[in-house]
């Protein structure tokens, strides 16, 4: 196997044991090789290529979408991927499943529902084997809606390689690191580090410190994006210079593979005789890329009040509705909390959108009890929800001085859509039976004598 990088003015990453390349920016069209020359200059498809490679072209929209939502690369492989594929077979797609067909699944009746972590199993499981979804929402056929799974993985991929045709992958990192080996190069993550992968694209997962478990968000509609900021201006969230595409990197491995793809939710397999991961040059703007979660810088009100969420939105799928999302990716990150005479949790609310959360670390400061790094909670549409007993008390007779919450990340899918329990998810050992009772004890404070509170 020939393994190859390029060299160059770019960001690296020497976490996980070794040093990995990246080029810095979010939506930038780039271009990067791991052979000098492999790149055409002045255009995109020569009548030969330099060394002997294919031009292909890779779209994430259709031809005619306007530019600023048209996403399109150029790869130069070693082979057209028309030679990573051979007669397809259907095969068990295990506990991966896709909108709308989670509709009728699970019995279980409407409610506020939470999870402890989903334990890694003791049998190899890989990315493909090992993704296990909880809900589905929307239709993917359709291109509306997402899914959210849990990962749990303790194999890497070897000859193994796999590609989505029904959405993008948004991972997230929960207990130890991953690497994805991609057509356009190697992605590695850690826990409070994300990594998109967009529809179409393929690569193979490995682990690189021990067994792994990560949340994964399954966007069947428009392309993750940057929100727009509004007032808040220019600068503070999630800024473009934080997001990292890798650089080039190639396969040339002549060995028996399989390519599994996901399509239409099911699972296909081909069997092929090399590696598809021989892209040594790309250019453009349709590529797989990581995020930091930690570079998010917050912001929040400094007098009084509790903002709405929104202000913690990392990245956002835009629906055909201004101002409604498709999916949004919302985090809690480490942060002051100043307010003046102000219940500083999240308030109870109930909401349209519908709430699938998770912990990767710490604590989360609306529940200090019962959810825990690697579970997950899901409060559907318009399904009420907020701080527990513990945490209303808390806030609403502690001393109200500047206190920084640390060590904590938690985040939340969100989507407009309601999301549909699995009947794997519904009948999950891990599931806590009792997590309605963490409200049970909330007391009635209304006196409507005393018009001052205490």
């Amino acid at each position: 196997m020939t393994l190859q990088y390029v060299t160059g003015f770019v960001p690296t990453d020497d976490r996980g044991g070794g040093t990995l390349q990246y080029m810095s920016g979010f939506g930038n069209s780039f271009e990067t090789e791991a052979l000098a020359g492999a790149l055409p200059i002045g255009r995109n498809s020569p009548q030969k290529c330099n060394y002997g490679l294919y031009a292909e072209q890779l779209s994430g929209s259709p031809f005619t979408a306007p530019q600023a939502t048209n996403q399109r690369s150029w790869l130069y492989r070693i082979r057209p991927s028309v030679k990573h594929s051979g007669r397809y077979v259907k095969v068990d797609r295990g506990l991966i499943r896709t909108a709308p067909e989670a509709r009728n699944e699970s019995e279980l009746p409407i409610g506020q529902l939470r999870w402890d972590p989903t334990p890694i199993p003791s049998e190899p499981v890989t990315f493909v084997t090992g993704l296990q979804t909880i809900t589905t929402a929307g239709d993917a056929d359709t291109q509306v809606g997402m899914a959210a799974h849990m990962l749990v993985i303790n194999r890497s991929m070897t000859s193994e390689y796999f590609f989505n045709a029904d959405g993008e992958f948004l991972i997230v990192a929960q207990e130890n690191n991953l690497r994805f080996c991609t057509e356009f190069g190697r992605i590695e993550i850690e826990p409070g580090e994300i990594c998109i992968i967009p529809r179409g694209v393929v690569f193979k997962v490995e682990l690189v410190n021990g067994p792994a478990r990560a949340y994964v968000c399954e966007n069947y509609g428009g392309a993750f994006t940057v929100p727009d900021r509004g007032p808040i201006g220019a600068n503070c969230l999630a800024n473009s210079r934080d997001f990292l595409a890798p650089v080039a990197a190639y396969e040339d491995r002549e060995e028996p593979s399989t390519l599994f793809v996901k399509w239409g939710g099911e699972l296909y397999a081909t069997a092929i005789g090399q590696s598809p991961l021989d892209v040594v040059a790309w250019h453009g703007n349709y590529y797989p890329y990581k995020y930091d979660l930690r570079h998010f810088s917050p912001v929040g009100p400094i007098l009084f009040d509790h903002a709405d969420p929104s202000i913690f939105t990392v990245m956002t799928a835009p629906s055909e509705t201004p101002g409604t999302a498709n999916v949004d990716f919302v985090i809690f990150p480490e942060r002051w909390m100043v307010g003046e005479n102000t219940f500083r949790p999240p308030w109870y609310h109930r909401n349209i959108m519908s709430e699938f959360m998770g912990l990767i670390y710490g604590v989360y400061d609306a529940k200090p009890e019962g959810f825990v790094p690697g579970g997950m909670s899901l409060h559907n549409c318009m399904q009420s929800h907020g701080p527990d007993m513990t945490a209303f008390e808390h806030a609403s007779n502690g001393e109200q001085k500047p206190v920084k919450l640390t060590g904590t990340m938690a985040f939340m899918f969100e989507t407009r859509f309601p999301q549909r329990l699995t009947r794997h998810a519904s009948e999950l050992p891990t599931m806590q039976p009792n997590y309605i009772d963490c409200w049970a004890d909330l007391k009635k404070h209304f006196d409507p004598t005393r018009k001052a509170p205490k």
